[in-house]
């Protein structure tokens, strides 16, 4: 099996790396968290003291990472790249900046590393059950290269195009994730300051026209769906505060284009508002608190 560096081990990387390491692969990992590093311990992973560390003979080097910032300041600021052995490949999965991702490829490519931007969708729940799906910026053979190790952690797997692409795609969906998440909050509220069982409306709007992920599988209504956040305080999940990072990165993208994306946009807004209230850190489908009658 491959030797494989895995650094970010948070909500979602470390979920991802556990599966890593139970097909078998033999991780070295590192985070800022330790606590996080030694739950990777625990399922068998070794620890690195350092990100520079971790990448000492990897084959492979996967990262998960909050933001841009820390993905440069990670390749670039710290020069993590020297690190690298030169026939290594580099899987970025973090959602970040589209030209934050061509930067780093670039970088890479300069020195003869293979890398590729790979964010993921399917959210916790998609991390540990492996069945994420990764939408993929890069070289077709590069691709290819990783598609095992991809297949160990994600269940669907797309080819988006050229290096930051994968970026562009991620950055479509969960504008349009926060678009409908907000909105669905909204419908829930509304029947039920009517009087209606949020638990009923949800399953007429999950039959109905209006049906989405959200009414599907992450309602935002708690006690709705037990295994959503919000029937657990909202507690794990996507939260508030990458979702509006996201929001961001895609006015950003549509700013750069001179795209009109007004929907997008007040999501946005909406999400500003709601991590400015003390909801930061909670799950994203906590949006609904926005509607809800205070207390």
């Amino acid at each position: 099996m491959s030797k494989i560096a895995f650094i970010g081990l948070g909500n979602m990387g470390g979920p991802m790396a556990l599966n890593l390491i139970k097909s078998g692969h033999d991780l070295t990992v590192f985070d800022l968290v330790p606590a996080s590093i030694q739950a990777a311990q625990a399922a068998g992973a070794h620890a690195a003291a350092s990100a520079r560390d971790a990448v000492a003979g990897a084959e492979v080097v996967i990262s998960m990472l909050p933001a841009s910032q820390h993905v440069e300041k990670l390749y670039l600021g710290d020069d993590l790249l020297q690190a690298i052995d030169a026939s290594a490949l580099v899987i970025e999965c973090s959602t970040i900046a589209p030209d934050s991702a061509r930067r780093v490829a670039a970088a890479a490519q300069a020195r003869g590393i293979a890398m590729i931007d790979a964010p993921v969708s399917g959210g916790t729940g998609g991390a540990i059950a492996g069945t994420l799906t990764f939408i993929v910026g890069g070289d077709a053979d590069a691709l290819e290269r990783g598609r095992p190790f991809l297949e160990k952690m994600g269940k669907n797997i797309f080819h988006a195009g050229a290096a930051g692409a994968g970026q562009v795609a991620k950055i479509c969906n969960n504008m349009l994730l926060g678009i409908l998440m907000a909105g669905t909050s909204e419908a829930l509220a509304l029947g039920v300051a009517n009087g209606l069982d949020p638990a009923v409306l949800s399953d007429i709007i999950a039959k109905s026209s209006g049906r989405n992920w959200a009414t599907e599988l992450y309602n935002p209504w708690p006690g709705v769906m037990p295994q959503a956040p919000a029937s657990k305080e909202y507690a794990g999940g996507f939260g508030t505060d990458l979702m509006l990072k996201d929001l961001g990165l895609a006015a950003e993208a549509a700013l750069s284009t001179r795209s009109a994306t007004p929907l997008g946009e007040l999501a946005r807004n909406l999400y500003a508002l709601h991590s400015a209230g003390g909801h930061g850190k909670l799950d994203f489908s906590s949006i609904v608190k926005l509607y809800q009658p205070k207390q």
